[in-house]
């Protein structure tokens, strides 16, 4: 099955955004680069990991405005120290090395999945029926309170090496778009400058958006019963797609 359709209104977007940067002044080419990067965060594969994240850790809002500042960070930060210089020399990333960090994506994507798909079978997530957390999330939320610290370590620390994975995947496409829709290398970097930290920005603020609706009480039951798996299996078969096993 492909997944291409998901990517087809985001693209559309993009080349209407792209095609108003012709002839326009610095300032709203600027603008434009703004809007670009708050889109950007929503590409399917961004959007894909990077709740799989915040569903494997169970995040509050907090947690996973954090998580998806740092996914931004990292993607971010991979935007600028690769993208500058191929501005720079007006060269481009090597295929094998894009399409390599886009397989590596496509395996996080399925190993985030899977976890999500774990955690669900051994009851991390479920509640009792009224709503209160079953013996099971309480030897959960024991056995984090146990580990709190190696915790908060470790999931920024994914949030931001999956970030500057698929920052990785993605700056040639960037860089690229830039080069081609401005004039002058300038132009083109002024333009990433401002690109790049709107990703960090979006990011944040979708994660801490998606928990905080999957946690209003209304919701929370379906979540943690029905559209956690369904999430799981989704990431698994996307994964696989995006990798080109499917």
């Amino acid at each position: 099955m492909s997944y291409e359709w998901l990517f087809e209104p985001v693209e559309h977007l993009d080349a209407w955004l792209t095609g108003l940067f012709d002839g326009a002044p610095l300032l709203v080419a600027l603008g434009i680069a703004f809007v670009l990067g708050l889109r950007h965060a929503s590409d399917p594969d961004h959007l894909v990991a990077v709740t799989s994240l915040v569903a494997a850790e169970d995040s509050s809002s907090r947690q996973a405005a954090r998580l998806g500042a740092w996914w931004g960070i990292g993607h971010a930060a991979i935007l600028l120290l690769i993208g500058i210089p191929l501005i720079l020399l007006k060269s481009e990333l090597p295929t094998w090395l894009e399409s390599g960090a886009e397989t590596a994506v496509g395996l996080v994507i399925v190993l985030l999945a899977v976890r999500v798909l774990w955690k669900w079978a051994h009851g991390d997530y479920r509640l009792g029926s009224h709503g209160h957390e079953t013996e099971a999330a309480h030897r959960h939320l024991r056995r984090g309170e146990a580990g709190h610290h190696h915790t908060t370590v470790r999931s920024p620390q994914q949030a931001l090496a999956i970030g500057v994975l698929h920052g990785l995947a993605g700056t040639g496409a960037v860089v690229l778009l830039l080069i081609a829709a401005l004039p002058t290398q300038l132009e083109a970097l002024l333009a990433l400058l401002v690109f790049a930290p709107m990703s960090i920005f979006s990011m944040a603020a979708f994660t801490t958006a998606f928990a905080w609706v999957l946690t209003r009480p209304a919701i929370q039951p379906v979540y943690r019963t029905v559209l956690i798996p369904a999430l799981g299996l989704f990431g698994v078969m996307f994964g696989l797609w995006y990798t080109g096993v499917t």
